[in-house]
C-alpha cells in the first residue's frame, strides 16, 4: 500500500480529483496519510478533514527562519513514513535536504507543456496569461518527480489541451485542470502504487 501525503497551498482541486479517484477505485493499492499545508485558511484542509485525513499546517510564518520551517516541514514529513509526496497547488520551495531524502519519491503538477512556461514565476493564473500571449494553440499539463531544480525533473506524464477563441486566463486554467490535471495526477499516482514506472538514468520508464 503505498502512503501519500499530498503538499497544498489553496483551494485543493487537485487534491480533491486524487480523494475521488481513490473512492472510485481509479486510484488503487494507496492511502492518503496526510494533507500539509503552508497556509492555515487553505480551503485544502477542509477537503482533507470532510474526507477523514489527516490536516496539519506547517507555515514558514510560524518559524523564525527558512531554516528552522524547512527542518519542521521534513520532521513532519518524516514523521508520516510516506512512500510518495504529492505537490498539488504547493507554492512554497521544497528544502534541497527533502529532495536528497525523498529522491524520485515528490511528484508535482504543472499547468504546462513542459518544458514550455515553466521554471521560476510560472505558475497558476501566470501560466496561463503567458500562454495566451504568446498565442500558442496548444496547452495543457505536466506531471513530473521533482529534483533541485525548477519543473525539471523527469516528465512521467503530459496531456495536451486546445486553446479555443475567446479563452482567458482564468477559463483555460479551467479546462487544463478539467481535461488534463485531475486526469494526469490520479494516473501518475496509480501507475507508482502499482509499480508501472521506473526513472532510469534520469528518465521515466514505463513497466
Amino acid at each position: 500500500m503505498l502512503r501519500v501525503a499530498v503538499m497544498v497551498s489553496g483551494g485543493g482541486t487537485n487534491l480533491q480529483a486524487i480523494i475521488d479517484a481513490v473512492d472510485s477505485g481509479r486510484i488503487t493499492n494507496t492511502e492518503l496519510v496526510a494533507v500539509i499545508s503552508n497556509n492555515k485558511n487553505a480551503y485544502a484542509l477542509e477537503r482533507a478533514k470532510k474526507a477523514g485525513i489527516r490536516d496539519i499546517v506547517v507555515s514558514p510564518k510560524d518559524y523564525e527562519s527558512r531554516e528552522a520551517f524547512n527542518q519542521a516541514l521534513i520532521e513532519t514529513v518524516d514523521s508520516l513514513k510516506v512512500d510518495l509526496i504529492v505537490l498539488a497547488g504547493y507554492l512554497v520551495v521544497i528544502p534541497p535536504e527533502m529532495i536528497d531524502r525523498y529522491e524520485n519519491r515528490i511528484i508535482n503538477i504543472h499547468p504546462s507543456l513542459i518544458p514550455s512556461f515553466c521554471g521560476t514565476g510560472f505558475y497558476g493564473l501566470k501560466v496561463h496569461e503567458a500562454a495566451l500571449q504568446r498565442g500558442v494553440k496548444v496547452v495543457g499539463a505536466t506531471v513530473h518527480f521533482v529534483d533541485k531544480g525548477t519543473d525539471t525533473g523527469p516528465i512521467i506524464l503530459q496531456k495536451a489541451v486546445a486553446v479555443e477563441e475567446g479563452d482567458t486566463p482564468k477559463v483555460l486554467q479551467q479546462r487544463v485542470m478539467e481535461q488534463a490535471e485531475w486526469i494526469l495526477l490520479p494516473q501518475a499516482i496509480d501507475d507508482i502504487a502499482n509499480d508501472r514506472i521506473v526513472v532510469v538514468d534520469g528518465r521515466v520508464v514505463v513497466r
